[in-house]
């Protein structure tokens, strides 16, 4: 039956494949992959033969429109990403949408998770969460992301996560946090640990391969004076910048400069 097959495949360790996933790969007329050669080492390394196709966001548009002919002509599409589940920070959408909208089947199988599986191995709270994609490389919408009251699940750039934790420090020093890097792999390694901490440690070390990072959600603003708050507000309305408004509300009132500080991004 013609038909769109979503298939995860290893963020690491090629054993990491479902049965599904491989009998869905050796049944495909075609296979749409990001890297044609990296799709072609995980088929090899499981003994598998199939027609290959680059589908990566540089021609996702029209491939999406070539592969929707096929389908309709009576062909089968397994659809994978270099790592993970396709569409996840990932390409794949334009073509779930468009096979959707031509009325045809999406079958997605389950399977492997950079985002899950750093989520269980933080240790942090993971009934509610939201996962944020490759975190902003401006401070602004930055801080945004580290006020969300729930668990945060994002990419970050090994050369970048010393920068970023400094911020989140900055906001909440107390903050636990886990850095998750190479999952799945030979050098595999969970470091958890406040803001502060982290952001210590990796203030001038830049660590290697793929970085997951999990920040717990951020705590309630309680037992602020709302005059307090008005004032911070007020200075940087004037002009001042937000962290000195802050600490300088903080010296005259005693309330936490950070909360002081957070409370200007909620």
């Amino acid at each position: 039956m013609s038909r769109l097959v979503v298939c995860p495949t290893p963020i690491g360790n090629l054993e990491d494949i479902t049965l599904r996933v491989l009998t869905a790969l050796r049944d495909a007329d075609v296979v749409a992959c990001e890297d044609t050669r990296h799709t072609q080492g995980l088929l090899k390394r499981h003994g598998i033969s199939a027609t290959l196709i680059s589908y990566h966001e540089h021609n996702e548009r029209a491939r999406a429109g070539e592969l929707v002919e096929r389908m309709q002509a009576g062909a089968t599409v397994a659809l994978v990403s270099d790592a993970g589940m396709p569409l996840v920070n990932d390409p794949g959408y334009d073509l779930v949408q468009a096979t959707i909208a031509a009325g045809l089947t999406v079958e997605v199988l389950p399977g492997p998770s950079a985002t899950i599986t750093a989520l269980v191995a933080s240790g942090l709270p993971n009934d509610v969460w939201r996962f944020a994609g490759f975190l902003p490389r401006k401070a602004g919408p930055l801080r945004e992301v580290f006020t969300a009251p729930e668990t945060v699940v994002a990419f970050e750039s090994p050369r970048r996560v010393g920068a970023s934790l400094k911020i989140l420090a900055e906001l909440d020093p107390e903050r636990p946090a886990a850095v998750c890097r190479e999952l799945t792999k030979l050098h595999e390694e969970i470091v958890r640990g406040s803001a502060q901490e982290l952001a210590a440690k990796y203030a001038g070390e830049d660590p290697r391969g793929e970085i997951v990072l999990v920040v717990g959600g951020a705590p309630e603003l309680t037992g602020l004076d709302p005059k307090a708050v008005a004032a911070v507000k007020l200075l940087v309305d004037a002009g001042a910048r937000s962290k000195t408004a802050a600490k300088v509300v903080s010296e005259l009132t005693g309330a936490p400069s950070n909360e002081l500080y957070r409370a200007l991004l909620t």
